[in-house]
């Protein structure tokens, strides 16, 4: 079993219904948990922008279904950015792996229901980090994210060289990791709700 950061296990899941799982009888009456263990498994990675793209898409869903259970597949992202420009791949494949929106490259339905393509848009006439919009109702919200108010440990400036060129320790290595992952349970566990990170606007 892979160790990891035992503080993933604090970040709040992210409940989903997906009808084409009950369908297939994947999970019991289409119930998804999503943690974000499997989101940091599928990037290969856990830092600020894996971290952001997980908040982001579970304050999103909170402001579109309130106390119902969003559903996967009726989500439509939007982004302003080209997939290939900075890191908007990144937060695109996670907010997909969520939601279940893809450009052209996801599930294509089954019967004409269950269809995941034309779900997410690039190069958006938009000014947030993300639109997400239920397809059933309209309704949108944008998604705000910058986490320059989290300032990493001053001692990754140093480290960060020696990791990178291979110049450092097993214990620096070890000290520089923790440190990596300290920021982002700041963001992710303690600053979950911090509008300063993390905000939603209703459209």
């Amino acid at each position: 079993m892979s160790e990891y950061p035992k503080w993933f296990d604090d970040v709040e899941p992210i409940k989903l219904y997906d009808g084409l799982s009950e369908v297939l009888g994947t999970f019991k009456d289409g119930i998804i948990n999503i943690k974000y263990l499997p989101i940091v498994k599928m990037a290969g990675h856990s830092c600020p922008t894996v971290a952001g793209a997980y908040l982001m898409t579970l304050r999103a869903l909170k402001a579109l279904y309130q106390d119902a259970l969003p559903v996967r597949g009726e989500i439509k992202v939007s982004f302003k950015e080209d997939s290939s420009d900075g890191v908007a791949g990144v937060i695109a494949q996670v907010i997909s792996n969520i939601t279940g929106a893809t450009d052209t490259t996801g599930f294509k339905g089954l019967g004409g229901k269950f269809s995941r393509i034309g779900l997410m848009d690039f190069n958006s006439n938009i000014s947030a980090s993300a639109r997400f919009e239920r397809t059933d109702t309209g309704k949108k919200v944008d998604v705000y994210y910058n986490h320059s108010s989290i300032p990493g440990d001053p001692r990754m400036q140093e480290l960060m060289p020696k990791v990178v060129g291979g110049m450092a320790s097993n214990e620096e290595k070890k000290l520089f990791g923790e440190l990596w992952q300290e920021r982002v349970r700041k963001i992710l566990v303690e600053n979950c709700d911090n509008e300063t990170i993390c905000r939603v606007e209703e459209l």
